[in-house]
């Protein structure tokens, strides 16, 4: 159970300090979004770069971006470890996927609340990880939406079809109260970010949020 607390909630003017309250999260989670893709402006990969040479997690580039077929290889030279594209603005997502990988990064796709998993079964295996969206992307804070846990599950057992180490993530609204609900569908990587970083001790939720994971397994 890996837990990716999103910075999107962080301080932004010490993001190298916001992640050493985290020292134990798998990755961290950054927000990539361009105000076109999504309606919100944040960070690109000038700020990664700054942040990876930082911070000893490494980074799970999340890109809410038009156009990603461009823009994602930079963010793998930018140093991001893992680089997630969304299906619905990829235009070539095998060959996206490959190039990614190429560089030396691992390949995640992600979709939106309402995109539907099975037409991309062929293309699981380029793939390193797969992201469900639990809210609409855009903005963080929002409540998570209990109506994809049946896509979860649906993709739990596309990946356990396919086979190899895929991991499955999920982003938005992810908390103590929800976390449970998603292991038990079957994902196994969770990006936190409000729950995170609205807490007094980030790191002691980091903390509870993989026990919690790990428990609804058991």
């Amino acid at each position: 159970m890996r837990i990716t607390p999103s910075l999107l909630n962080a301080d932004f003017a010490n993001l190298a300090g916001e992640a050493a309250r985290i020292p134990t999260a798998d990755f961290l989670h950054m927000d990539v979004m361009d105000n076109h893709f999504v309606p919100n402006l944040t960070l690109g990969a000038p700020v990664i770069e700054a942040l990876a040479k930082a911070a000893p997690q490494p980074i799970d580039a999340h890109l809410m971006i038009e156009d990603p077929d461009r823009w994602a290889p930079q963010y793998v030279e930018a140093g991001a470890s893992s680089v997630t594209f969304h299906v619905e603005a990829a235009k070539a997502p095998v060959r996206l996927a490959r190039e990614i990988r190429a560089k030396g990064a691992r390949a995640s796709m992600a979709l939106k609340p309402a995109t539907p998993i099975e037409p991309y079964e062929d293309l699981l295996p380029e793939l390193d990880m797969v992201l469900i969206m639990t809210v609409e992307p855009g903005f963080g804070g929002q409540r998570f939406l209990d109506l994809c846990l049946p896509k979860i599950r649906r993709t739990r057992a596309l990946l356990d079809r396919v086979g190899g180490d895929i991991w499955l993530q999920v982003d938005g609204g992810v908390s103590l109260e929800t976390i449970e609900r998603c292991a038990e569908a079957g994902a196994d990587t969770f990006v936190a970010g409000s729950a995170v970083y609205s807490a007094d001790d980030p790191g002691d939720i980091v903390e509870r949020l993989r026990e919690t994971a790990v428990g609804a397994c058991h």
